[in-house]
């Protein structure tokens, strides 16, 4: 069997006609005078079609970015550096602590979210992570495995799956390496100054004989915790879980929070003094949880990968991938907050009642009778609620490829392992915790007093252990049908089975909501899914060729559907392509949307209302009860798009591409975040039937209901350019980029208009340059994010503009020093700008890392 150099066609294609433009482009390839056509080396296959031709740049849009440009962004983990391509226009979501997700990293292609974007790695589906149930989690990707990046921008129902809404990012990894290499670098940051180290590291082998092939390598990334006392930014917390108390008239809680006689001003801890027009005595006590939380967990990735082939005969060849990837990450939260309000209150008698006058803590100047309370406390006594979450896939894959006639036939089956378990340490048995309140055991005015065996019979270690695992088998056969003007017609027919067990188990005192400080409860589920699908092409003439898919999707515990496309590519000029797309796509509710438990957290808010309610600054950030639930009236979402764009190259020197895109999402499923159901009733936005926030008289909230629910309609459409610039320079070689992605409209269900709303900037875009002389290489980038205006919740972000430098040089023994820094500037984020959330400002579109200065050595044998 002739054995197909699929890198090598795809690093010349960057170079000749039309080129799929880089969507990072911190370096270029040099061009390669002695290398062969495309045509010569045989036809490829590229994301987005699963048929093999010569012509690299056909009728969808496709940006590649090769593994050369992924090490020079600088960038030591391939999620950090998917998660800033300027198509994930409005970020999305990292490692955070405190999270039931801290280890997660996902992307989002056209902001349309983590669920409607497919990554692929090998042209296989990138395991779902059991920690959500819904997205691919790109902590696991191996960075050294790693040869290139193809990056399909516009949707893919019709290829790969009902879920490619948004778009498809394929992680192709290496293949027929010959040699080894190491590499191993470090990084530092300057925000915090404590705190954020990096380590990164690959080994990679590979070896070939005339029909054998064998390549393995381990990849590995570390980062240290950062707390929030060490971020320059940082805002005191004022949590009303401090150590109070609220009176409650005819059963309703007045919400007036006020401090114990004994005061709270604990030396060396969180708690606080801190004034309370709505208090009986003016006081109340609060906690600052800053001092203590983490911002951003750490994280341990480490991966081993292998990929085997043989050739049986001229014919038939046997192959077969592995992956085992092992994420680790470590979070701190603050000590558990918790109250009385969610069970039942303090009664008169109770020797920590301040309303009684036997108690310690019996106050006389506030004029009140013996009376049931309610207590709102931080369990600061316990310790740090520390949560360690460790994720394992094993992913195999073997298959065999060959011919029967004049068809290609493949058949393969995968086996997917994909387990997450967290151990939390520190926190609080309700049940216990109330009992020794109630009795006066455990003493509310001096919490450090308390004795080791009254604190150890409230504390409590909770697990919880996810599995999302998979079973695969798929085969298909591509064949020609007919001649005509422009070719054969060719012809692909595929069909997949895949099984699905998914499972988030919780320990038995979460599931009867015995814990205090923790969220979350189980949710299990199976499926089947079983796919057919064809795509045929027809080339009319030499240069005008219509590409026709479609695929037939049947869910066991929803439904099925179909999703056609149709597509077109016309070259009316040598060095001129244009090209348009229409296709459907279909996206069912996900096993985790549709099977979890009513879970309890407590989650940080901002809401001006509340904030008067207690006393405080109409800005101030504050923790809200939010119950997310399972909403059993959500419906699947539907999806039409349509795509036109051209490629250009008028001289040898300049070539670019510029692609329009139009997608619309009816019945669109979506999570609704606490601060999302506040921010559309100040608004005066809808929320779902069963979504809302319940407020106390006064207007502050009670409680949160949450959870993922059919928003209307979803319409959005854009521009993306990419323009590449290679010239000679000084005697060197220099290769400029420029890349933008422009959103033009996004809107919900016909309502007001999104781009440049917090969170949703208009523009992200990013200018690279290369200059390479002999043995050095210099690389300069400009990133950009656009600026948002105001609305009634949040207030405007800035422009974020930042400058990354890479100096390389390549010693005469085949090694290769590295030395670089992002964001030279030392640009911080738009601190309280934009959608700022539950952070200081928006963590999934910026990082607050400051300046980052990388060192790495890689040495080839």
């Amino acid at each position: 069997m002739k054995r197909n150099p699929i890198a090598d066609a795809v690093r010349k294609a960057l170079f000749t006609g039309f080129i799929a433009s880089s969507a990072f482009g911190t370096a270029a390839l040099a061009q390669d005078s002695d290398d062969e056509s495309v045509e010569d080396q045989g036809k490829i296959t590229v994301t987005g079609s699963r048929i093999k031709r010569s012509d690299v740049e056909g009728a969808l849009p496709i940006t590649v970015i090769t593994r050369e440009q992924i090490e020079l962004s600088g960038e030591s983990n391939a999620a950090d550096f998917i998660r800033n391509l300027t198509f994930n226009s409005a970020g999305s979501f990292r490692p955070r602590s405190g999270s039931s997700a801290q280890g997660d990293s996902t992307v989002s292609l056209r902001a349309l979210g983590a669920g409607r974007t497919l990554v692929l790695i090998d042209n296989r589906r990138l395991p779902v992570s059991p920690s959500t149930g819904s997205s691919q989690n790109l902590s696991t990707l191996p960075m050294g495995a790693i040869e290139r990046i193809e990056v399909l921008t516009d949707g893919a129902s019709a290829i790969y799956g009902s879920d490619a809404i948004g778009g498809v990012i394929n992680v192709i990894t290496r293949d027929d390496y010959q040699g080894a290499e190491i590499m191993l670098g470090a990084a530092e940051v300057s925000i915090p100054a404590n705190g954020g180290e990096r380590e990164e590291g690959s080994i990679v082998f590979g070896a070939s004989s005339d029909r054998s092939s064998l390549l393995a390598g381990v990849s590995w990334n570390d980062r240290e915790i950062i707390f929030q006392r060490d971020l320059p930014w940082r805002i005191p917390g004022a949590s009303i879980y401090g150590n109070s108390f609220t009176t409650i008239t005819e059963g309703f809680d007045n919400f007036d929070w006020a401090s114990f006689i004994t005061g709270c001003d604990f030396p060396g801890t969180g708690y606080f003094t801190i004034s309370n027009s709505n208090s009986p005595n003016g006081t109340r006590c609060a906690y600052d949880f800053t001092l203590v939380s983490a911002d951003e967990a750490s994280a341990e990735n480490k991966s081993f990968y292998a990929k085997a082939s043989h050739e049986i005969n001229d014919n038939w060849e046997l192959w077969a991938n592995t992956t085992f990837s092992q994420a680790e990450s470590f979070g701190r939260y603050a000590p558990v907050p918790d109250s009385s309000f969610f069970s039942t209150p303090l009664t008169a008698n109770s020797p920590n009642n301040p309303t009684n006058p036997n108690s310690p803590l019996y106050d006389p100047s506030l004029g009140l009778d013996p009376q049931a309370v309610n207590w709102w406390h931080r369990f600061d006594a316990l310790g740090n609620r520390d949560s360690i979450s460790t994720n394992q896939v094993l992913d195999f894959l073997v298959g065999t490829t060959g011919q029967i006639g004049n068809a290609e036939v493949e058949f393969g089956l995968r086996h997917t392992d994909n387990r997450t378990s967290t151990v939390g340490k520190n926190y609080l048995l309700r049940s216990a915790a109330a009992a020794l309140i109630e009795s006066g055991a455990y003493d509310l005015a001096n919490p450090y007093a308390n004795p080791s065996n009254v604190l150890n019979q409230m504390r409590i270690t909770i697990f919880r252990d996810s599995k999302y695992d998979q079973d695969e088998l798929f085969g298909s056969v591509a064949f020609d049908m007919f001649d005509m003007d422009g070719g054969p017609a060719s012809i692909y027919i595929g069909a997949e089975h895949r099984q699905e067990k998914y499972a988030d188990l919780y320990d038995p005192q979460s599931e009867a909501g015995q814990v205090g400080g923790s969220a979350g409860n189980s949710a299990a589920g199976d499926r089947d899914v079983t796919a057919v699908f064809f795509e045929a092409l027809f080339p009319f003439m030499d240069n005008l060729e219509v590409n026709l898919a479609g695929r037939y999707d049947d869910y066991s515990d929803f439904g099925d559907n179909f999703a056609p496309k149709l597509s077109v590519r016309y070259q009316p000029l040598d060095n001129l392509t244009l090209r348009a797309s229409y296709g459907q796509g279909f996206r069912a509710p996900t096993l985790d949307i549709l099977t979890q438990q009513t879970t309890f957290s407590s989650t940080n808010v901002r809401d001006p209302q509340s904030c008067i309610g207690q006393g405080q600054d109409p800005g101030c950030t504050l923790q809200i009860n939010d119950f997310q639930q399972a909403n059993s009236l959500l419906q699947p979402e539907d999806s039409d798009q349509w795509s036109v764009g051209l490629a250009y190259e008028p001289v040898d020197w300049f070539n670019f591409t510029l692609d329009y895109y139009n997608i619309e999402i009816t019945n669109r499923i979506r999570q609704f975040s606490a601060q999302t159901v506040i921010n559309n009733e100040v608004n005066g936005l809808p929320n779902p039937p069963g979504l809302f926030c319940q407020r106390s008289p006064n207007g502050s909230i009670v409680q949160c209901f949450t959870g993922f629910g059919n928003d209307g309609e979803v319409e959005t459409s854009g521009l993306d350019l990419n323009a590449r610039f290679n010239y000679e320079l000084l005697g060197g070689n220099m290769t400029t980029q420029f890349q933008l992605s422009h959103i033009l409209d996004y809107s919900v269900d016909g309502g007001p208009e999104l781009v440049k709303t917090p969170g949703l900037p208009e523009q992200r875009a990013v200018l690279s340059n290369q200059y390479s002389y002999g043995d050095w290489s210099l690389a300069y980038n400009i990133n950009y994010i656009g600026d948002q205006d105001p609305d009634a919740v949040d207030s405007s972000a800035p422009s974020w503009t930042t400058h990354d430098v890479q100096l390389n040089y390549h010693a005469p023994w085949d090694g290769r020093f590295t030395v670089g820094v992002r964001n030279a500037g030392e640009k911080l984020p738009p601190v309280g700008r934009g959608a700022v959330g539950s952070r200081d400002y928006d963590f999934n579109l910026y990082d607050g890392y400051g300046r980052i200065t990388y060192f790495r050595y890689t040495q080839t044998f």
